[in-house]
């Protein structure tokens, strides 16, 4: 019999203590972190063009059927699935019974008879559950990230890249000999490069709707991958196309307002037992870790619904759908509001000067970046002075931005353009177990906030 996620639980005094004190390494990248270097590649994305290779790092899970995949779809997740079909997507979400989050990923519409779940595995297991209790004639199978898997064991089916910055479109239509397909924000379409049939979703990680700064994610099978680079490589030397890392697809991310994954809720309730039951205790959902200076010892302090992360245009009362009923009676209730949180230069350098030229443990913690994050998911306090109003997550530093900057979750009150908060940074009596986390003193950052995005 495997090891569950409910035994592992049991070997601690409560969830949010194996989540804190996590050991489980937090990056396991199977690809280059910089290419040239993370400044330059940053840059590319806003003033020329950037292209990344994605074909390693995320899960991709394919569900295949016929009227009870769409039933699936409908009874999981949070999105409308009215004009559901071929060539559609959806920033897809997935909630518990109580309203609260358990993942979200990128769903693709294959087929009118498959789809894709691609992203963290939270929420495709999710899903997978459901469909094996409620006994809907779907076929799921996982083509696992390159750092489960291991090369030893073969390549991905499926190769995955994404050119960002104002000249995304010029390359593209010198790569494919004629002008795009028109496609809408988040629409899927589909084009021929050197032969190779490719399909594409439009999005962005470093820019937003509306702008100069365009993002298309492609995808085909991995045997056409190297020839489908080549091309895109070969077309973009005239704009200035450059590759990027892993360092500057992670840090871009918060310029276009992406706040990570949510801590799964199903930590807690008897009613969530059974899939707690179903997960490994070496799955994802196992290995989480949560850090940050917000410290609470219940873990259902660190849930969050779809409003507070912003998700509210997602959700659609227009079908049934696990946790409908409990979001209805919040609805209208008053939610925390996504914003980004600008640092203090100076503040900044002095953790920074603190944490590597004190005396060890009596300095801050250390501030790594392009990426500062510690754990899988970062919860730092915030207040404006006197009261708590929220919680900082993705932090770091980017070029574009000119600064440190972070995204957050806070109180209606305090989401005013140009208000001053302040961060607490690093972890409660002097750090918690998590392997990024050395011996430290908590201090503080100002930060003023934007409703929009920094750059």
């Amino acid at each position: 019999m495997s090891f569950s996620l409910e035994q592992k639980l049991a070997q601690f005094d409560s969830p949010i203590q194996m989540l804190r004190d996590s050991e489980h390494k937090l990056f396991r990248h199977a690809y280059t972190r910089e290419y040239s270097n993370w400044r330059d590649e940053q840059a590319a994305s806003r003033k020329t063009a950037l292209i990344l290779d994605q074909s390693n790092h995320m899960n991709e899970t394919y569900f295949r059927g016929g009227a009870d995949l769409v039933r699936l779809l409908s009874d999981t997740c949070i999105n409308s699935f009215k004009g559901w079909g071929r060539n559609k997507a959806k920033q897809n979400m997935v909630c518990a019974p109580d309203g609260n989050l358990v993942a979200t990923a990128v769903l693709f519409g294959l087929e009118e008879d498959e789809v894709s779940v691609v992203g963290p595995i939270a929420c495709a297991n999710w899903m997978k559950y459901q469909a094996e209790i409620g006994n809907y004639d779907v076929e799921v199978t996982t083509d696992v990230r390159t750092a489960e898997r291991g090369y030893a064991t073969g390549g991905r089916n499926t190769y995955r890249y994404e050119i960002e910055g104002p000249a995304a479109w010029a390359i593209l239509e010198k790569a494919i000999g004629g002008p795009l397909p028109e496609v809408r924000f988040f629409g899927m379409t589909e084009f021929t490069i050197d032969g190779c049939l490719v399909r594409a979703l439009k999005h962005t990680m470093a820019g937003k709707v509306g702008s100069d700064v365009h993002g298309l994610e492609m995808w085909g099978p991995a045997s056409e991958g190297k020839k489908v680079m080549d091309a895109l490589v070969k077309a973009g030397e005239e704009f200035g196309m450059i590759k990027g890392g892993a360092l500057t697809y992670y840090s871009t991310a918060i310029e276009s307002g992406y706040l990570s994954q949510p801590v799964p809720a199903i930590y807690t309730g008897d009613d969530m037992k059974p899939y707690r039951e179903w997960l490994s205790g070496d799955d994802y959902e196992a290995k989480f870790s949560v850090g940050g200076s917000f410290a609470s010892d219940d873990v259902k302090d660190y849930y969050r619904n779809p409003f507070d992360m912003g998700y509210g245009h997602i959700l659609k009362f227009d079908h049934d759908f696990i946790g409908r009923e409990a979001l209805e009676k919040i609805k209208d209730q008053p939610h925390k509001k996504k914003v980004w949180l600008k640092w203090n230069d100076d503040d900044v350098m002095n953790i920074i000067r603190s944490s590597l030229f004190d005396e060890a443990g009596t300095g801050a913690k250390f501030l790594d970046y392009p990426l500062s994050r510690y754990a899988r998911v970062q919860m730092d306090s915030v207040h404006d002075g006197k009261n708590f109003v929220g919680t900082s997550a993705t932090a770091g530093y980017t070029r574009n931005v000119g600064a440190f900057s972070s995204l957050a979750m806070i109180d209606p009150e305090s989401a005013v353009d140009g208000k001053e908060v302040v961060i607490t940074w690093g972890e409660e009596n002097g750090g918690t177990r998590k392997l990024g986390v050395e011996r430290h003193v908590q201090t503080e950052i100002r930060a003023t906030v934007s409703t929009t995005m920094l750059v």
